[in-house]
């Protein structure tokens, strides 16, 4: 099965260290084949960024998202930019605090920023809550394989705060906050 992954924010909530991570999961812990593309302004932190990523069971020939199928978008501007023109059977998380338009296609509000900085001390893992609700809201890839690769990804000493940011993203995932 294939899936087109694009998350978008702005520079400093770790939107590319997001793809990274899960492509990690899905090439390493899920045997997937993978591609992860990246796009960030000149301003990087505070300007709009963009990652993608391709999951797919057989090799992937082209390695630019054309048409993605799940979105995670942690700013309104990002929304703009890069998730307002989704197809009606997309998926989306929405940083809930953060983005306040809608999309047309099927979308969870997680309040990702809010709960980083109220429930664990530190905005920095919103992205990491953002990721573990992506894998209960979505199939894309598995809980255990975000894990491992959350441990291989984060900076030593950060683990544990990391992993509780993943478990409450789950929580907050399998929740309907549309």
């Amino acid at each position: 099965m294939r899936h087109e992954v694009r998350f978008s924010g702005f520079g400093g909530q770790g939107i590319i260290l997001s793809a990274v991570i899960l492509g990690r999961a899905a090439a390493l812990y899920d045997q997937k084949h993978v591609v992860q593309t990246q796009v960030y302004g000149p301003e990087a932190r505070g300007g709009a960024s963009m990652s993608a990523v391709i999951i797919d069971d057989e090799p992937i020939l082209f390695p630019k998202v054309r048409d993605p199928d799940t979105y995670v978008i942690m700013s309104q501007q990002g929304f703009e930019k890069y998730g307002k023109n989704s197809r009606e059977d997309a998926i989306m998380l929405l940083d809930s605090g953060l983005v306040h338009d809608r999309p047309s296609c099927t979308w969870v509000g997680i309040p990702a920023t809010v709960t980083a900085k109220k429930e664990l001390g530190r905005e920095i893992v919103a992205n990491i809550i953002m990721l573990g609700a992506l894998t209960t809201a979505t199939t894309v890839v598995t809980g255990s394989a975000l894990e491992k690769a959350i441990l291989d990804s984060v900076p030593k000493g950060t683990e544990e705060l990391n992993l509780k940011a993943m478990k409450r993203g789950q929580e907050l995932g399998s929740e309907d906050g549309s």
